[in-house]
């Protein structure tokens, strides 16, 4: 799942893709370099960020998406807002992610309506402005596992044909949460749906590397859902397409031979 921020201030490429023509070319490059999908948002949801209208989060968005259609891809709408994926879904986008997890039953009879995927993902608090406040765990595994479980029964109860499980890495997590998540990984694979890891660029892997630059944390990038891939991970959201296609070519191979052998 290709990244693309039509957003100003996103935390590793804010402002890069907020003309049409910017963002059509990213698109085209990542789907060139192997993109399965693409994930479009036009709101930031780093900690702190500053929420922005509906109607400025539809103007960032619905052109793009309404560009990208013909290319042929599955186009995500990434939103925790009912308006925005209302007119994203009627437009024609094929999935909804709502980092908010459906808590606004809005979002799931939304999918249900359209026959699309949602993507469930945990998040302690439906703000991200103050989510790193509330990163408290007795156990943060079976914590997030058991709001999952709870969120995607609710989802497929209202009729949405399919749920994808997100753990919120970094959403209102510590580097502890977050390397804690990634190691039980399984643990939310059992659940039954796909699991979708979205590590790409985070802090916590610049904590663990020295690299402060988002966009050169890489290599820790793939190094981390490498290792979500081997606890079964279904889908990556990344920045970096070619870098992981590159990667998983490898692991891919040498995980056959370990099979066969």
């Amino acid at each position: 799942m290709g990244v693309l921020n039509l957003t100003p201030d996103s935390f590793s490429d804010g402002g890069r893709y907020t003309t049409l023509q910017a963002a059509l070319e990213q698109a085209r490059r990542m789907v060139a370099e192997g993109a399965d999908l693409l994930d479009l948002g036009g709101e930031s949801t780093r900690p702190g960020a500053e929420p922005v209208s509906a109607e400025e989060e539809k103007c960032r968005v619905l052109p793009v998406l309404e560009a990208l259609l013909p290319l042929g891809v599955p186009l995500s709408i990434d939103t925790r807002k009912p308006e925005v994926a209302a007119e994203a879904l009627a437009l024609g986008a094929h999935l909804l992610n709502d980092v908010t997890g459906l808590r606004d039953e809005r979002m799931a009879a939304l999918a249900a309506r359209y026959g699309v995927p949602a993507v469930v993902m945990h998040m302690p608090v439906p703000d991200p402005a103050t989510m790193q406040q509330h990163a408290r765990y007795t156990d943060v595994v079976g914590e997030v596992k058991a709001f999952l479980q709870a969120q995607a029964h609710q989802a497929l109860r209202a009729g949405v044909p399919q749920v994808v499980l997100d753990p919120g890495i970094g959403f209102g997590k510590t580097l502890e949460h977050n390397l804690e998540l990634i190691r039980r990984l399984d643990e939310l694979v059992a659940l039954g749906h796909p699991v979708l890891l979205g590590a790409s660029r985070k802090r916590f892997i610049g904590t663990l590397t020295g690299v402060e630059a988002a966009a050169e944390r890489v290599a820790g990038t793939v190094a981390a859902h490498l290792f979500g891939v081997s606890r079964g991970a279904r889908l990556l959201r990344v920045h970096d397409v070619k870098a992981h296609r590159e990667a998983l070519a490898v692991w891919e191979a040498l995980a056959q031979e370990v099979a066969r052998g």
